[in-house]
């Protein structure tokens, strides 16, 4: 399995790939292409959900027609808080608990 969290390694990355100016979240940028972040998302209250949608539609839409937002709506360190990656890690201890008790070796006596 790749590591789902590869992109957002650090938060230099951030800054680096002008999330700030499309107003994303480090976390919006995890791939949802794994079955742990599938999890993980559907884990999340609807309105995260939602604001996670709408971050990353915007972005899109921003990316496609080669703007930025404006100043006002960028993302600042304080509104980037990790909403998604502490599920992520929650799940992942889950399906390595998992997989150690189904791998478990029962001995008779």
């Amino acid at each position: 399995m790749h590591d789902e969290l590869s992109i957002t390694s650090s938060p230099l990355l951030l800054t680096l790939l002008c999330v700030p100016y499309l107003g994303l979240r480090y976390d919006d940028l995890i791939d949802e292409e794994n079955d742990v972040v599938k999890e993980a998302l559907r884990r999340l209250p609807q309105n995260e959900v939602d604001g996670r949608v709408m971050r990353i539609r915007r972005a899109m839409q921003c990316s496609l027609s080669h703007s930025e937002l404006p100043k006002n709506e960028w993302t600042t360190v304080e509104q980037d808080v990790r909403y998604l990656t502490p599920l992520v890690e929650e799940v992942k201890r889950e399906v390595a608990e998992r997989q150690a008790y189904d791998s478990m070796e029962v001995a008779s006596k």
